[in-house]
């Protein structure tokens, strides 16, 4: 039987602070998605970060063209592998995390349903994830503007991982909304001036 999502990712936020060769070892074939899921969650709250999450959005841009150019397993120089992931260190955030997760996998279902299969699709999902994340890395600090595109990559990474198609066009979706906000608050702005 297979171990659920839930679980498996419970399991290790749960030990001591991960690092991006955790994820790698511990989620091999779903490692982009998870990857992801992991990088983005932090941009992805509505909370201002005050542009220290684009280290983390600057990595999941160079895991995206990855995906582009064909890589099935992630490549990172060793250094980076020892990143310690953002982790969930309260309590309580694990727990609704999980809780979350848990709602999200008795719901999604694509059982017989594999997108990461498919070169082309594996490769325009990398693009798409490109772009959200660029536009989460060139949103204003302090602004709130990189939520929805973080929050688009962060969906579309569930979709991935519990094989849903309707995840994985809500994802994009949610991150080009916040791509056109964006887009038009920038204009905004520069005519200001």
């Amino acid at each position: 039987m297979e171990k659920r999502f839930s679980s498996e990712i419970n399991s290790l936020l749960s030990g001591r602070q991960i690092t991006l060769q955790d994820a790698v070892d511990s989620f091999r074939e779903r490692s982009f998605a998870v990857l992801f899921l992991i990088l983005m969650l932090t941009p992805a709250l509505p909370l201002p970060t005050g542009g220290f999450t684009h280290i983390f959005e600057l990595i999941v841009m160079l895991l995206s063209l990855e995906l582009v150019v064909g890589q099935k397993t992630p490549w990172l120089p060793r250094r980076w592998l020892r990143l310690k992931l953002p982790g969930i260190r309260d309590r309580s955030g694990r727990t609704k995390f999980i809780k979350a997760v848990r709602w999200i996998e008795a719901r999604a279902s694509g059982k017989n349903y594999e997108l990461q299969n498919n070169i082309l699709a594996r490769r325009g999902i990398g693009l798409i994830v490109f772009i959200l994340a660029g536009f989460a890395f060139i949103a204003p600090p302090f602004s709130g503007l990189d939520t929805l595109p973080s929050l688009g990559v962060v969906v579309l990474s569930l979709g991935l991982i519990f094989k849903s198609p309707f995840l994985e066009i809500t994802g994009p979706l949610i991150g080009s909304i916040g791509i056109g906000l964006i887009v038009l608050l920038g204009r905004f702005a520069l005519s200001m001036f």
